[in-house]
């Protein structure tokens, strides 16, 4: 079953920034999300709204910053990363963009994972997109598992 949320307005989205590392600290456990209002599903599930909440905190505006890259991102996406030092895995860039904006979040029960595209603007050039992937798993925190450099189908 797949299940989506739109991206809401300008002001839910900076809302969603700001709650994004609320989500992070709060996501260590359930008893201590449940403790700070994060709702996950009835299956112990995040839901399409955590991830997206999670993602913008995750890039901000101009992408993750040294502690993100530290303590939300998978130890496999770390081999990665470290296997490219001259390009930013995380961005699947060389430099840091202008903006960036999550898209719609779709989570899949059956395969444990939620996605979105990711996209960032680099100025005078065209923007450009890669998908972002977090475990749907609620009894772990939460984190990056996997970025995708393929541009997305639209």
């Amino acid at each position: 079953m797949l299940r989506t949320l739109r991206r809401s307005a300008a002001v839910a989205g900076s809302c969603a920034a700001a709650l994004g590392l609320g989500l992070v600290l709060a996501a260590g456990s359930p008893a201590a999300a449940a403790s700070h209002g994060v709702k996950t599903d009835p299956n112990g599930r995040f839901t399409a709204e955590e991830i997206h909440h999670f993602l913008e905190g995750f890039y901000g505006n101009h992408g993750p910053r040294p502690w993100e890259r530290e303590h939300l991102v998978s130890e496999y996406l770390k081999e990665r990363i470290a296997q490219t030092p001259d390009y930013d895995l995380l961005l699947c860039a060389q430099n840091e963009p202008r903006d960036i904006e999550v898209g719609e979040v779709t989570t899949a029960q059956s395969a444990r994972v939620g996605w979105a595209t990711i996209t960032t603007y680099w100025g005078q050039g065209s923007p450009s997109s890669f998908t972002a992937y977090v475990d749907l798993d609620a009894s772990r925190p939460i984190e990056l598992l996997n970025v995708d450099c393929a541009t997305p189908e639209g």
